[in-house]
């Protein structure tokens, strides 16, 4: 008896929403990128994208657990000598709160080839509208 793998035909990919409004930050990456990865499905397997595409609204309204409102800094560098970037994360909800959860979920999928393949089926809106209704998302529940 051989082992079945799912083909890139046969895995359904379904849309998820995830409100994010007053959840940590930390609970609502891990899952979605679970979801993003397939990793709640039967059907997963480490070398394959079986993953489901996923929608977060109102990045703007997440939260963080204990004193990292203050203390958390982003830090990008741009290619230039003393061109090290820092924001703190109050300075970066203010200009983009879209960039918070997905910097976090990217942390979280693999650093492949197939991790961009994944993350590129994540949107993230700073608002409670979003302009996927047409797939009928589902709400996805973050405990």
């Amino acid at each position: 008896m051989s082992t079945e793998f799912p083909s890139k035909n046969s895995v359904n990919r379904r849309w998820h929403v995830i409100d994010a409004d007053g959840l940590v930050l930390g609970k609502v990456a891990t899952r979605a990128a679970m979801c993003l990865m397939g990793k709640n499905k039967p059907i997963y397997t480490p070398f394959l994208d079986t993953g489901d595409h996923v929608i977060v609204i109102n990045a703007e309204k997440v939260r963080l657990s204990g004193r990292k409102e203050e203390k958390k800094v982003y830090r990008h560098f741009t290619g230039y000598p003393g061109g090290l970037v820092e924001k703190t994360f109050k300075r970066v909800r203010a200009e983009r709160p879209v960039r918070i959860i997905e910097d976090a979920i990217f942390g979280m999928l693999p650093k492949t080839k197939m991790g961009k393949q994944m993350y590129r089926k994540l949107k993230v809106y700073a608002g409670d509208r979003h302009p996927h209704s047409a797939q009928k998302p589902a709400a996805l529940e973050v405990k």
